[in-house]
């Protein structure tokens, strides 16, 4: 059973996002909108949700809007209260970090070297003990956060590495880290192995690992050891399977839906939902469903 408290969440935001170029030429992936909030204000707020009290941007050179969308733009929000918009300048206040309640930092990752070395670039800036890492890409909706859950799990399980997980087809896993279970217990899926995009034939589980960890702050040491791996990086998951045995690893279930806005397709899904859940678009959605409908019958 760990004991440590996790006062820190990572996140890897340097990717080129080139499922999405052009949009993504000059607009950080990070900052896309699902309806009109970025896809990085909702990883900000789950962590804040979860009480993390330094948030770590591990970012490139050329994604300065990241940082300019996340701390607060005080001549911003002067500019537009002079011009009678003071509702919306509250609002930009409010999606901003206040810096009186949460360390901010943005450290760089110059090369892309995988995400194993992205999470080493925050190392000397991490609080003492267990590390939350977010990839913003996926977006996890739910009445209570995704690290929340985590992070009130954490202290109960048995190993000092967590991983969020869902089940998968198996048609699927070959996108996926996919664990070899070992024992399940409750919403834990302790495993002795995790392989990475495995063939659908040689997968151990449908049990695939998603974007949200809780690590023992003993990765940072590992990490720094880590030899490249797939593709010639530093792979997160090489560094993970190396302290299974003494660390241990548990999968997560958690509760919410998760969509992969890494994707395009992933993205609509996402679009969509949130815009059935707001009667604001009920007009539009039921418009193209009639059309799509009438469309058929013709």
């Amino acid at each position: 059973m760990t004991d440590q408290s996790v006062r820190t969440a990572i996140f890897p935001v340097a990717g080129l996002g080139t499922r999405f170029m052009p949009a993504t030429k000059s607009v950080p992936k990070e900052l896309l909108p699902v309806l009109d909030t970025p896809l990085i204000q909702y990883a900000i707020e789950e962590a804040q949700a979860a009480g993390v009290e330094r948030m770590i941007f591990v970012s490139h050179p050329s994604k300065d809007a990241i940082e300019h969308h996340v701390l607060d733009d005080a001549d911003l929000r002067a500019t537009l209260k002079e011009r009678g918009k003071a509702r919306l300048a509250d609002r930009l206040r409010q999606a901003a970090i206040d810096e009186d309640d949460h360390d901010v930092i943005f450290v760089m990752q110059d090369e892309p070297l995988g995400l194993g070395h992205a999470i080493l670039c925050a190392a000397d800036h991490a609080l003492p003990g267990a590390v939350a890492v977010i990839l913003p890409d996926d977006l996890i909706l739910g009445q209570t956060g995704c690290l929340t859950q985590m992070i009130d799990a954490y202290n109960t399980s048995e190993a000092g590495y967590m991983v969020a997980t869902m089940e998968v087809p198996r048609e699927a896993v070959s996108s996926y880290g996919i664990l070899s279970v070992a024992r399940r217990e409750g919403p834990f899926a302790y495993a002795d192995r995790m392989v990475e995009k495995p063939a659908a034939d040689q997968a151990p589980s449908t049990t695939a690992a998603v974007g949200r960890y809780v690590l023992d702050g003993s990765i940072f040491e590992t990490l720094r050891s880590q030899e490249p791996g797939a593709g010639g990086e530093i792979q997160l998951t090489d560094a993970i399977a190396r302290g299974i045995e003494t660390i241990g690893l548990a999968g997560f279930r958690f509760e919410g839906i998760r969509f992969d806005c890494g994707s395009k397709s992933g993205m609509l899904a996402a679009e969509l939902h949130l815009a059935r859940q707001d009667h604001e678009f009920d007009e539009v959605i039921d418009d193209f469903i009639a059309s799509f409908h009438t469309a058929e019958v013709a």
